[in-house]
């Protein structure tokens, strides 16, 4: 089909493109966010500083690996053609990950097996992504990315919050009470007091991916094979070359990479470390941490389906510049905000207690969410407006790169930071390690933003803009 002279893939292959987002999004929600890394940091690690420590260089580690490798494959990827072959690849290796978590009990003694899962989850997951995000330039034309984008995030949203809901509802008691969020027995007989149920979002990720992942398998077309692919290695080497010599030169392009492996990076920390912060500084359960990202799920797809038409209307830059200002803001609140403080100010004495920084907290969770899935929806459509469509999957490759390139140094930092002030040497409590040890992620949110005013996009005719 075509639409303004420009090809169109037919509904069921553009939604089954979609659905990847919806079967990706629960590792993202489970895993990174709101239930095993808050469980593995409060119930696996020693302590939770030690496992915001210990899951922090395990996600640098998985960062270094996907920033090193990622622009050759997708310059390759270009070169030979199809993208499906790899995504079906790294898939496996992020299944395989997401099934050994399983294996991460309570207060296990060695913790390199968790570790390794959690680097080949993360490896493999952000590489389909990568793929995956560099078919949707010949779906549509460039006047309906941004609706598509922002419509494909709000559907994977959705998707982390049906299996968020069911973790929490069906599978994961309480620890105190025994019981789920709903206030029933866990299904499958899963044992709360070895914490079954929140390491089943390992298993569950894992299959919900593999069943909902198989639509864009069988109807999304795929680039043609080349006629000379065989040489696709050398091609792609060579072009990355070019490109890599080339783009300093390329402000727009250039300025947009560099911007968006700093913002990129402070959403992902916050995202990877919120449940974590909330678990050992709230002292928050893993129930009410997954409440919270329900609430961050509901307004992250709002926000992702509302930055698309923000996006169509008004261009990806804007959208990207106020989501990230509303991002920094809520990451200092979130940092201001322990049991007894809101905003830096004592609201109740330690014994007593207050509700008040429990409702800061969810408020600020939901603002993430909806600025959150504005951004990551926009910035895909930014992207593709500072390349050739034959060049996308390596753009795709390189904005992982800038995606990942400090996304290393993020969690990094968080870990080193929040070891070193909870030693000896410093003598900070946990929670105050803690609170110190995320602050890095405003610093990145500031340096994304001051390079975007050299970043052009395109309107929805395709011309160039500001």
């Amino acid at each position: 089909m075509t639409a303004g002279g420009k090809t169109r893939t037919g509904r069921r292959g553009i939604f089954s493109w979609m659905l990847f987002d919806w079967a990706q999004q629960p590792f993202h929600t489970l895993i990174v966010t709101f239930v095993f890394a808050p469980y593995f940091a409060s119930a696996v690690a020693p302590d939770p500083a030690r496992g915001q420590e210990l899951w922090g260089y395990a996600a640098g580690v998985g960062g270094l690996l996907i920033a090193l490798t990622s622009p050759v494959l997708g310059a390759i990827a270009d070169a030979a053609g199809p993208r499906k072959p790899w995504v079906f690849g790294f898939s496996v290796l992020g299944v395989i990950g997401c099934l050994m978590l399983w294996y991460a009990v309570p207060g296990m003694s060695g913790l390199t097996l968790v570790l390794a899962a959690v680097v080949m989850s993360l490896v493999g997951m952000e590489f389909a992504a990568v793929f995956t995000n560099s078919m949707m330039p010949d779906l549509v034309p460039r006047a309906e990315l941004g609706r598509l984008s922002g419509s494909s995030w709000a559907l994977g949203y959705l998707g982390g919050l049906v299996s968020l809901v069911l973790v929490l509802g069906f599978m994961a008691g309480q620890p105190d009470t025994g019981r789920t969020l709903f206030g029933i027995e866990p299904l499958f007989g899963l044992d709360t007091a070895s914490r079954e149920g929140d390491r089943a979002s390992g298993p569950l990720t894992a299959l919900w991916y593999v069943v909902f992942v198989l639509p864009m398998f069988f109807w999304t077309p795929d680039v043609k094979r080349k006629a000379s692919a065989a040489g696709a290695v050398g091609r792609g080497l060579a072009e990355l070359a070019r490109t890599l010599r080339r783009l300093p030169s390329e402000r727009s392009y250039f300025s947009f990479l560099v911007s968006s492996m700093f913002y990129r990076d402070a959403l992902n920390a916050l995202y990877s470390f919120g449940g974590i912060y909330a678990a050992g500084v709230l002292g928050w359960t893993v129930v009410e941490i997954g409440i919270f990202g329900i609430v961050a799920n509901v307004t992250g797809a709002i926000g992702a389906w509302a930055g698309g038409r923000a996006d169509q209307a008004f261009g990806p830059k804007r959208v990207v510049s106020v989501s990230i200002v509303i991002l920094t803001l809520c990451c200092v609140i979130v940092i201001s905000t322990t049991r007894t403080d809101v905003l830096f100010v004592t609201v109740a004495a330690a014994s007593a207690g207050s509700s008040l920084p429990d409702l800061v907290f969810y408020v600020a969770g939901a603002l993430i969410g909806a600025a959150g899935g504005s951004i990551q929806a926009a910035s895909r459509t930014l992207l593709v407006d500072q390349v050739e469509r034959g060049k996308v999957t390596e753009a795709f490759g390189l904005y992982a790169l800038s995606g990942r390139a400090t996304s290393f140094i993020g969690p990094l930092a968080i870990g080193l930071a929040t070891g070193l002030f909870a030693s000896e040497v410093f003598g900070f409590s946990s929670e105050d390690a803690q609170r110190i040890g995320v602050t890095p992620i405003v610093v990145l949110f500031l340096a994304g933003l001051a390079l975007l005013p050299w970043v052009k996009s395109r309107d929805y005719s395709g011309t160039s803009g500001s």
